[in-house]
């Protein structure tokens, strides 16, 4: 199943019934009153937060949304039925952006609130609405209103408390599978991970939620490789986590790490102000560690790092203590 995140829709809310035009027609009543109901109200469209959904697949062959239509009001009073709102489950992170100027409409962030994306339209008036001292029977009536019609966009930006950031093979996937119960594709070739996956890390005293997004290479950001369309997610996260590749035969560690944080500047530059930590993997396979921690700090000490950890993710060394110190970072 392909890996969803955006969706283009059109939603129409239902309208309103119309009023109806009628009047008693009993026996030996020969010029009974007026007695059209109104018109029932047109179904809303309606977005639930589904904590189990994390794709917007369900939309993506979804040109038109349409919400039931109030049914028309009838004689001896009776008032047409309201068209039944249609409640659409979305995942958590979810944003309503207008097509036209994309501007936001909503987040859906809350686990299982809904929020009511189109309003359908109010019944129309029967014709008893109108009786008066001056008028006994009269013969107008309203048509129901129309329902709201929307042409969005919706947006999937997951959340998640720290964003991965590497190379492809730099171990993302690995290091994820380690620390949580998510189980992402992992192989030995570059853009294993198609995907962003999500990894709940228990803490003891709390969790913390952890984004794999795609490996980013250079010039992803003129649209190499997977390009930078998964930045997105995480986008809302407190911290970032790089993990770098000293085994990496094309690129140092210190040129890895410059690398990326110029390709994440040119999507975005705010993403530099969160809590910026650097990992080291592959601390099983290389021998001395010292000089190499070493000279990576020296060549990065401009940069406000919040921590610089030499782990595996493989044997987990050095693991622990790295969780700790991001979790404590917003904590």
């Amino acid at each position: 199943m392909n890996y969803i995140d955006e969706a283009l829709i059109e939603l129409r809310a239902g309208n309103g019934g119309s009023g109806c035009l009628s009047f008693r027609r009993e026996k030996y009543i020969p010029r009974g009153g007026p007695d059209g109901g109104d018109g029932g109200r047109g179904g809303n469209i309606v977005f639930q937060v589904d904590a189990s959904i994390n794709t917007l697949t369900d939309f993506h062959h979804k040109k038109v949304i349409q919400a039931q239509n109030g049914r028309p009001g009838a004689g001896k009073n009776r008032t047409g039925a309201d068209g039944t709102d249609l409640i659409l489950k979305v995942p958590a992170g979810t944003m309503v952006l207008d097509q036209a100027t994309n501007n936001l409409i909503q987040d859906c962030s809350e686990p299982d609130k809904q929020y009511t994306l189109a309003k359908g339209g109010e019944g129309g008036l029967g014709n008893t609405r109108f009786k008066s001292s001056t008028n006994q029977a009269p013969r107008k009536i309203t048509k129901g209103e129309d329902g709201e019609q929307l042409f969005i966009k919706l947006e999937l930006q997951s959340l998640a408390d720290v964003g991965l950031v590497g190379f492809p093979n730099a171990g993302k996937s690995t290091f994820l599978s380690s620390v949580s119960a998510a189980r992402p594709k992992i192989g030995d070739y570059p853009f294993t991970t198609l995907r962003p996956n999500l990894g709940t890390v228990k803490m003891g005293y709390g969790t913390m939620v952890i984004a794999d997004i795609p490996g980013i290479i250079e010039g992803a950001s003129d649209g190499l490789g997977l390009g930078l369309r998964f930045l997105k997610h995480i986008s809302r996260t407190k911290s970032l986590l790089f993990l770098l590749d000293p085994i990496n035969p094309e690129m140092t560690l210190i040129q890895q790490f410059e690398s990326l944080m110029g390709e994440l500047k040119k999507y975005d530059s705010t993403l530099l102000e969160k809590n910026l930590f650097v990992a080291i993997n592959k601390s099983d396979v290389i021998g001395e560690t010292d000089d190499l921690v070493n000279k990576f700090s020296k060549g990065v000490k401009k940069i406000p790092l919040k921590g610089l950890h030499l782990i595996s993710a493989i044997t987990t060394e050095g693991v622990k203590e790295l969780l700790e110190k991001v979790y404590s970072s917003f904590n």
